[in-house]
């Protein structure tokens, strides 16, 4: 083997994957600290700090920490519309049986993951135009999901309807975290359904 080619390795990793596992550490713990301290009262240091790395790796990865806050909504927004694709697949049935798991799957993960919920819903528009174009990214794919899992064949759904539907999820979804999750997921998503009644064309439950 030609040791000037061979890529030199460190406890059976190469730079490459040392280089990214410490990229995926800052986002997990850019996650935690920005889920629970708001991403405008969290610093370099403080993700440094959570994630046991030094400064200087920080920049390794991101040139500011704008570009971190995207890789973190990015990853939560992804793991979320898996989440509900995988719960709509599995239910399968009517699309109002789809619908239902799709919401079960959402706000239960919100619940469940109240940082992530921060991270998703609150203070996150408006810190840059770079940052407001990841959130239009992210709710567009999860319209292009609402297609996929709920539309018939051939079916299009009004794309206005569909974004003032996605949008009234959200604010229900910021009203149940405001207090303290206070009523039951049950009830939180019998109100979603009945938003969603005029784009799925079916009776509320």
């Amino acid at each position: 083997m030609n040791t000037a080619t061979t890529v030199r390795r460190y406890r059976g990793s190469s730079p490459q994957e040392r280089k990214a596992l410490r990229r995926q550490q800052l986002i997990d713990a850019a996650t935690r600290v920005y889920g629970e301290h708001g991403y405008r009262h969290s610093g370099v240091k403080q993700v440094c700090d959570a994630a046991g790395l030094t400064q200087r790796y920080f920049y390794e990865s991101f040139s500011h920490s704008d570009e971190l806050l995207i890789a973190c909504y990015e990853q939560a927004a992804r793991q979320l519309r898996e989440i509900n694709m995988a719960a709509a697949e599995a239910v399968g049935g009517s699309r109002l049986h789809r619908s239902h798991a799709m919401l079960c799957a959402y706000f239960g993960y919100l619940r469940d993951n109240p940082r992530v919920a921060r991270l998703l819903l609150l203070d996150i528009r408006g810190i840059s135009a770079a940052v407001d174009q990841a959130i239009d990214e992210a709710l567009k794919a999860s319209s292009d999901d609402m297609t996929r899992a709920l539309a018939e064949p051939g079916e299009n759904f009004d794309e206005l309807l569909q974004a003032g539907i996605l949008g009234g999820v959200i604010h229900i979804a910021l009203h149940w975290m405001a207090s303290g999750y206070a009523q039951p997921i049950e009830r939180v998503v019998e109100a979603a359904l009945k938003l969603g009644a005029s784009l799925l064309d079916e009776d509320s439950p």
